[in-house]
């Protein structure tokens, strides 16, 4: 290499080393890291595998072998997810200039303990959400084939194990999995949403629910629905703040639909028509529906053979 570009080189690493200790972006802690992604995607596999057995691992399974198997799994997770909550927590701690905690320790086996003790719980809730899509698809032609192929199963029962995390104050984890499932299907579900038994999505791709949104059971939504903020222009000054919709109990949603703004309330029994954009609560047993606009169709044959026509579009 030439004189010249040593040169650069050393100028070029100085100006990065400068820019990593100058922002505070830039983690470059000596006692800790930032959460491993990778790990955290591995966590969810294993869960998975614990969640639906058979399904997504190698191994044949028997009723001699399902305890072994079960207990190989259960300690993988807990050595992971035991590794990768102390590091967020010690993290955390360091951005806000906290002291060590003396206690960091005996807080991450808490909250392993807490959450490994709710994976019964948590499995018991996605076999109800698998349930309500086999129920609610009639191109469903068994349960097996949900759980390995529908996008809405997969961000559902990722849901459901990074709420757990995330109710237990565990930072960055919780969001981390939800993202995933979001790459992965085009589901976007905050980890902080607050969703009831039997929930289906379906098709599901641009589906967006948000950090506080509160669903309630039996419910059913299609793709392109966004439960969101009317206005997100108030940033961190929201956090807290209810900013998202409530949908109570044997909703549907179709395709399209925005329902927006933390306080409205889509009562028990209601049907949202497609492309419905909504800002108002409304009330239990409603049907909503957007007025059927006009289609107008022209002939492309020249112009003497030219015909209109103008069709009702059926929502």
């Amino acid at each position: 290499m030439s004189r010249e570009f040593d040169k650069n080189m050393v100028q070029l690493v100085s100006q990065l080393a400068t820019n990593y200790r100058q922002n505070f972006i830039f983690s470059l802690y000596d006692s800790c890291n930032l959460a491993n992604k990778d790990e955290i995607i591995e966590i969810l596999h294993e869960l998975r595998q614990l969640i639906f057995p058979g399904f997504f691992e190698k191994k044949r399974l028997s009723n001699d072998t399902i305890e072994y198997y079960i207990g190989d799994l259960l300690i993988s997770v807990e050595e992971k997810l035991h590794r990768q909550i102390k590091c967020v927590l010690l993290y955390k701690n360091h951005l806000n200039n906290e002291s060590e905690d003396s206690y960091l320790e005996e807080k991450t086996n808490e909250i392993c303990s807490i959450f490994l003790k709710l994976l019964p719980e948590i499995q018991a809730r996605i076999t109800i959400d698998v349930q309500a899509a086999y129920d609610g698809d009639p191109a469903a032609s068994d349960i097996e084939q949900i759980i390995f192929s529908y996008p809405g199963i997969f961000a559902i029962s990722i849901y459901r194990i990074a709420h757990e995390l995330y109710k237990l104050s565990v930072p960055y984890i919780p969001r981390i999995m939800t993202e995933y499932a979001h790459n992965e299907t085009g589901i976007d579900i905050n980890s902080g949403a607050e969703i009831g038994k039997s929930f289906f999505i379906d098709h599901g791709t641009g589906v967006v629910i948000g950090e506080t949104c509160v669903i309630g059971e039996n419910v059913k939504i299609y793709q392109g629905v966004t439960l969101g903020a009317l206005s997100t222009r108030g940033g961190q000054t929201l956090q807290g703040v209810k900013r998202h919709p409530t949908i109570e109990d044997n909703v549907t949603i179709y395709s399209g639909a925005s329902i927006l703004g933390g306080e409205t309330v889509i009562g028990k029994n209601s049907i949202i028509g497609g492309n419905a954009f909504i800002t108002k609560s409304v009330p239990e047993d409603t049907r909503v529906s957007v007025q059927n606009p006009e289609l107008k169709f022209k002939n492309s044959k020249p112009k003497e053979f030219e015909q209109e026509f103008i069709l009702d579009w059926i929502i």
